[in-house]
């Protein structure tokens, strides 16, 4: 009875750390869908971003045991200055209209830096847990379909909020993004 206690437990503790690092994923997810996303966007960043959040706290996992005091703090400071360059450069952008070119969420290498910037604490949060006994398949499954699922809802819910906003949508999202760098720094 008591295993299954601290399973439970266990299992709620993972929930929730997964339900945290998925917020990231969230307000990501709005300030791009503030730019406008079409379905199949959504669907592609949204997986990428679920499987970032698998392979990032699995490398944390295994590199837990090394280096997890030093890791933390630095692994956030460089999600934070991430999301403050790319909320930056989205404002910049939409107030300087077609002259600068923002980073496409649709390309290859534009979704591996949107998805690497609200993963790169799943990694830190794996090296906590590669210290732990918790099960490593069960923690990152779920850690990388939250991920997948709060990006979904965040896109979504910037997409339609976007048609509101008109031009200023970009602006917005990139002033969410900056906000949340700020928010990773502090």
């Amino acid at each position: 009875m008591e295993s299954m206690s601290a399973s439970a437990g266990q299992m709620l503790t993972i929930l929730i750390m997964a339900f945290a690092l998925g917020m990231d994923a969230f307000s990501l997810g709005i300030g791009i869908g503030l730019k406008g996303v079409r379905k199949l966007d959504i669907l592609k960043l949204s997986s990428v971003i679920g499987l970032f959040h698998v392979l990032m706290p699995l490398a944390g996992m295994v590199t837990g045991y090394y280096v997890s005091s030093l890791l933390g703090g630095v692994a956030t400071s460089a999600a934070g200055a991430l999301l403050l360059l790319l909320g930056g450069h989205m404002v910049y952008s939409s107030l300087r209209g077609e002259a600068v070119q923002s980073i496409n969420h649709r390309t290859f290498w534009g979704m591996l830096v949107f998805a690497m910037s609200v993963s790169v604490d799943s990694f830190s949060v794996g090296v906590s847990l590669g210290m732990f006994a918790s099960h490593i398949l069960v923690t990152v499954l779920t850690f990388g379909i939250s991920g997948g699922f709060m990006s979904v809802l965040g896109l979504m819910l910037g997409r339609r909020i976007s048609g509101k906003l008109g031009g200023y949508g970009e602006a917005f999202g990139g002033v969410i993004l900056f906000a949340f760098g700020i928010l990773f720094l502090i």
